[in-house]
């Protein structure tokens, strides 16, 4: 049998959570060693004791003095932006490889079916936001048929789902979220808008993304995003279109001309999302913080996979 990758994840609020609930559950080459958390009575916490993982409510500095710390290889973050930097500085000097779930972006985006393999060898990765997994593979699959001139995705959230972290974290999701539509998704220029909808009973999340091209193929396109939506479907099953491929022509008056000014005729490709989650720890509606766990949970057994051949 072969050996599993110890894993610890800081964090004991929903993401620490559901992520902890994921690699117990679901995967196959990792293992659960230690959560961090800072609330003594977190549910979080609790639940992890329940399940018989290793807890301290110290935080990073309770993790690293903790026996089962010794053999962990990968530390996942789902705490803040702001605290991320320092559980960066204290888990790299140690040797440990980060994969960080805020939006602080200290090291390369990752969005696991466009570039997964692209930074194995980082001690630091960063999943973008919950918006960026959602979309950022439907902008870099019409980009991989035609150049995107200008992408624009607007996330759209149950208020329900969105925590204490998230909503600390508002300014810096819409700026990962941009910076990672041109790194990682292939676009010229983008843009990111979240909504917090208050809506009861909550809705589950819904993604638009726009993209602004010259003349294309429609059913290049359409084929492209297809099969994208397929390969996030492999580890996000409530990951699913809304409705056909929307093409539309620009018209004249539209102020999204004036983003291209130098094509004549530009064509606004249209893609709808829902994104329902598995509900493992977070109910169904809650697919953006889903979507997050799970691509942080593939970027990690890819990770280990890497280190496991990369010691053969």
């Amino acid at each position: 049998m072969s050996i599993r990758t110890k894993v610890a994840v800081i964090g004991s609020g929903n993401i620490g959570t559901d992520l902890m609930i994921k690699v117990l559950r679901l995967s196959e080459s990792l293992e659960m060693a230690a959560m961090a958390g800072i609330d003594p009575d977190s549910d979080g916490l609790a639940r992890a004791r329940r399940l018989k993982v290793a807890t301290t409510h110290q935080g990073v500095d309770g993790l690293v003095t903790m026996d089962e710390f010794a053999d962990v290889r990968i530390v996942f973050d789902a705490t803040s932006a702001g605290a991320h930097r320092r559980h960066d500085e204290v888990l790299r000097g140690l040797g440990r490889t980060v994969v960080d779930l805020t939006p602080a972006a200290i090291g390369p985006y990752v969005v696991p079916p466009v570039n997964a393999d692209a930074h194995l060898g980082a001690g630091n990765v960063n999943m973008v936001t919950c918006g960026g997994q959602a979309t950022i593979p439907i902008v870099a699959a019409v980009s991989a048929v035609t150049p995107v001139h200008y992408g624009e995705i607007v996330a759209s959230i149950a208020s329900r789902s969105a925590g204490p972290g998230t909503r600390a974290n508002i300014d810096e999701f819409t700026e990962t979220t941009a910076s990672a539509i041109e790194q990682v998704g292939g676009a010229a220029r983008g843009k990111a808008i979240i909504v917090l909808n208050p809506a009861e009973p909550p809705l589950i999340m819904r993604d638009t993304v726009h993209c602004l091209v010259s003349d294309c193929d429609e059913q290049a396109v359409t084929a492209s995003v297809e099969a994208m939506v397929g390969r996030v479907q492999a580890y996000v099953p409530g990951y699913r279109l809304k409705q056909r491929v929307q093409f539309d022509k620009v018209p004249a008056d539209d102020p999204l001309r004036m983003l291209v000014p130098a094509d004549p005729a530009p064509v606004r490709v249209s893609v709808f999302l829902e994104v329902e989650g598995a509900a493992h720890y977070l109910p169904a509606y809650a697919g953006n913080l889903d979507i997050m766990t799970s691509a942080a949970l593939r970027t990690a057994e890819r990770l280990a996979a890497h280190r496991t051949e990369a010691a053969k």
